[in-house]
């Protein structure tokens, strides 16, 4: 855990973002010296984008959508531009925000044109009497908003379509860093602490790779993927999305803050490497608390990840140390 102990008094200046890209079969052997070099720069522009915000005093939900939002532009990542195919060969993507002032929330499944999921998620908080929107309707309620679409084409790389075909007639589903594809790219998210002590949390994802029926995971789901709460905490997970639905992941890590007494590294250990780790998961969270104290916890062989803090303190990492 990254903890800054403060006094109260103090706390008025203070703020921390932690990003995070996806956990999975990350290791130094499977990745190129050039593929590493993008992937740092692609979370280093999305720190920066956020970290700026919480700067200039913004707000944490701020900080925290515009993190994701750069993530959601770079096909390096599954979300947004670059998210995984699904059996028929389409593209349905899922995004959540949280803010912790207020416990406001929004949050979209079955997304196939909306150019920043995150961004309609937030609109679904902010602008309408709604928590959660699916497929459809939610792409309707975008068109009455006027934001930004994009056709099929922008969404999909050939490196996507070829994981397609590899699995299209198995009946097998797949996340996008199994070790057989050597490749790491999945869910995104942000939390973030701003200067008048709010939290808030953003996660999105393509899905996994030959996906049917309309599969959702926990990205879309408040208090599994997602979960923010001022005084408390804010968690975006990453990982395989049906056991952080059936452990409500995001939220089971803030009871047991809020409830167990945990500190905010126990709580997110105990729900990794206990809840959901008994189940049979794996992946990653990234969550802060109401003192600037972060965690980045994983029990995969790497995650992408990052932080910045008002302290000055600084970092992008992507193996296990």
């Amino acid at each position: 855990m990254r903890c800054l102990y403060i006094r109260k008094d103090s706390m008025k200046d203070t703020y921390a973002l932690v990003i995070h890209g996806g956990a999975g079969t990350i290791t130094r052997k499977s990745m190129s010296s050039e593929k590493e070099a993008a992937y740092r720069t692609a979370l280093n522009t999305a720190l920066t984008a956020g970290e700026q915000l919480l700067k200039k005093g913004a707000k944490a939900i701020d900080a925290a959508e515009a993190a994701v939002r750069v993530m959601e532009d770079s096909d390096l990542f599954n979300a947004g531009k670059g998210a995984v195919f699904t059996h028929d060969g389409t593209h349905e993507m899922d995004a959540s925000v949280m803010d912790g002032n207020g416990r406001r929330a929004g949050a979209v499944a079955g997304i196939t044109s909306v150019k920043n999921p995150v961004c309609l998620a937030r609109a679904v908080m902010e602008q309408s009497e709604h928590v959660f929107l699916i497929g459809k309707g939610a792409e309707e309620y975008a068109r009455t908003l006027d934001l930004e679409h994009a056709a099929p084409e922008y969404f999909s790389t050939e490196f996507r379509k070829a994981q397609l075909m590899r699995i299209r007639d198995t009946g097998r589903t797949q996340l996008d860093h199994t070790e057989e594809d050597h490749k790491k790219y999945g869910t995104v998210g942000a939390v973030a602490l701003d200067t008048s002590g709010n939290l808030a949390a953003a996660t999105s994802t393509g899905g996994i790779t030959n996906k049917r029926f309309g599969r959702v995971g926990d990205t879309a789901v408040i208090g599994s993927g997602t979960y923010a709460e001022n005084g408390v905490c804010a968690v975006s997970s990453t990982g395989w999305g049906e056991y952080y639905l059936r452990a409500v992941a995001a939220y089971d890590i803030a009871a047991l803050m809020k409830y167990g007494g945990r500190s905010l590294d126990e709580a997110c250990a105990e729900v990794l490497n206990g809840h959901i780790a008994e189940m049979g998961g794996d992946g990653g969270f990234i969550a802060v608390d109401s003192l600037g104290c972060i965690a980045m916890p994983f029990n995969t062989e790497g995650m992408y990840r990052g932080y910045a803090k008002s302290t000055g303190e600084r970092e992008i990492a992507v193996y296990r140390k």
